[in-house]
């Protein structure tokens, strides 16, 4: 073996311990499930995960954490779009495929109904304990879901919509574990706040959101608003 080898040998064991190291660490004194806390899972996952997401946002030119960060959910299409704010602009920054959703075209109307709501919602919580095994709560009844379900006098509109990991949903958008992973961290790093989701029942950019027959009259007024807060997704 001469000293080419020898050298080349030398950088393959050292990539492969710093690996090593790097995942031992990201495991060492990781609480059982029930315990963990946020703090916890960003431990667990920056040093596997973060090298890849800030390197996403490096391609595309984008500050990382952004300013700002917007999930535009597909229900038809089955997607998720990530898009985060530069400046005044918004930049598309991934797609991930919905691994599962319930319901049908249409917005939630009430507990029970497994319908993935339709709307403009904040993230307002994250669950690092989720029996889905990561998740992020939406404020889902926001303010135009209450104003029509008092109007309609349904009483229980349902709540506690999140998206998941796993692969199942009632009433939730569950995106896999992978992906869940991944989303959970960026938006802890970006701070619940900043993170808008708009929830579609289609791409309104291939042309106009059209109520399902037999949607209560209001659903025409939430499709405006989903496809106006949707021109700042260009693509």
């Amino acid at each position: 073996m001469d000293g080419m080898d020898v050298l080349k040998y030398k950088a393959i064991f050292t990539a492969l311990l710093t690996m090593t190291t790097t995942l031992v660490q990201a495991n060492w004194d990781y609480p059982k499930k029930g315990y963990r806390t946020i703090n916890d899972i960003v431990q667990h996952y920056s040093p596997i995960l973060e090298p890849r997401i800030s390197l996403m946002f490096e391609q595309v030119g984008v500050q990382y954490p952004p300013e700002k960060v917007a999930l535009f959910a597909l229900k038809e299409e089955m997607q998720v779009e990530l898009w985060a704010k530069d400046g005044e602009a918004w930049v598309y920054i991934k797609r991930y495929d919905i691994a599962k959703i319930s319901g049908k075209s249409g917005p939630k109307l009430r507990e029970g109904d497994h319908q993935v709501p339709e709307g403009i919602y904040q993230v307002i919580g994250l669950n690092p304990n989720s029996k889905y095994h990561l998740s992020m709560q939406l404020n889902y009844p926001n303010e135009f879901d209450l104003k029509y379900a008092q109007l309609e006098k349904r009483n229980r509109p349902g709540a506690n919509i999140f998206i998941h990991g796993k692969a199942k949903s009632v009433g939730c958008l569950a995106m896999g574990d992978i992906a869940i992973e991944e989303l959970f961290l960026l938006v802890e790093r970006s701070q619940i706040q900043n993170v808008q989701v708009v929830i579609s029942p289609s791409d309104p950019r291939k042309g106009p959101l059209v109520p399902a027959y037999g949607q209560p009259f209001w659903v025409t007024q939430l499709y405006r608003n989903i496809e106006k807060e949707a021109q700042k997704f260009g693509r």
